[in-house]
């Protein structure tokens, strides 16, 4: 298989067929860790909180938010890159397992189905904003937060691209 069907593979545009990966993964006793963004202009500032997110476990999933999805956060001029090409940047990372969309404002659904072991936000939230902290609490899960790298920011990114 060549490197970007691979890439392809990882991209589920519809939650339930991860569902059966996510069973024989957690059969084989695999941590699920999951964590969600636009991620729209992607860079070292969501590198480091990735990789810092796929250490907490052995399969690391990312909710990406829709075009929609964006689009309702963050106003009708976002997102800057469609969402097939945000999940194939975020699909190439070795550290990340699955892809896969969401059109709501929050993955809060799709975090009720998913059911993974360990939620992960950056440290801009407190655990109880964290959409879904409720339903991985009760299943036995953990909810963390991680320190996001000074810096970085896609809005901070995008004012300077304006300026110039």
């Amino acid at each position: 298989m060549g490197h970007l069907q691979h890439i392809h593979q990882k991209i589920y545009s519809d939650a339930k067929p991860l569902l059966k990966t996510i069973e024989e993964w957690k059969k084989k006793g695999n941590k699920i860790v999951f964590t969600n963004g636009c991620f729209d202009l992607v860079h070292r500032g969501h590198i480091d909180y990735l990789a810092k997110a796929a250490d907490k476990g052995t399969k690391f999933i990312i909710g990406l938010n829709s075009d929609k999805s964006v689009q309702l956060l963050k106003g009708p001029t976002r997102p800057l890159v469609p969402e097939e090409s945000r999940a194939i940047l975020l699909a190439a990372l070795t550290f990340v397992d699955a892809v896969v969309y969401f059109s709501e404002e929050t993955p809060y659904d799709l975090i009720k189905l998913l059911l993974p072991d360990v939620l992960i936000k950056g440290n801009d939230y407190a655990i109880e904003e964290i959409a879904g902290f409720d339903v991985v609490l009760e299943n036995g899960g953990t909810v963390e937060t991680i320190t996001l790298t000074d810096g970085f920011s896609t809005s901070s990114l995008i004012e300077k691209i304006k300026k110039q």
